[in-house]
């Protein structure tokens, strides 16, 4: 399972990014989330996801925060 950083959060929305090893960002939604609060993320914080393909680019689901 890959890793990455959330790099942009917009908890208002309900949506944010994640930027992989390689650099790229990968759009999740919060139902994505899994063993976290949503509205308890912070820019910055690292995750494993599941890289998932769509039709308007990079997604990430299966989205689990990295303790410690």
């Amino acid at each position: 399972m890959p890793s990455g950083t959330i790099a942009r959060l917009l908890i208002d929305k309900g949506f944010g990014f994640i930027r992989d090893e390689s650099g790229i960002e990968h759009f999740f939604h919060r139902s994505s989330l899994r063993g976290s609060v949503f509205e308890l993320l912070r820019e910055g914080q690292r995750v494993d996801f599941t890289p998932e393909d769509s039709g308007k680019g990079p997604r990430a689901g299966d989205v689990r925060p990295i303790e410690g």
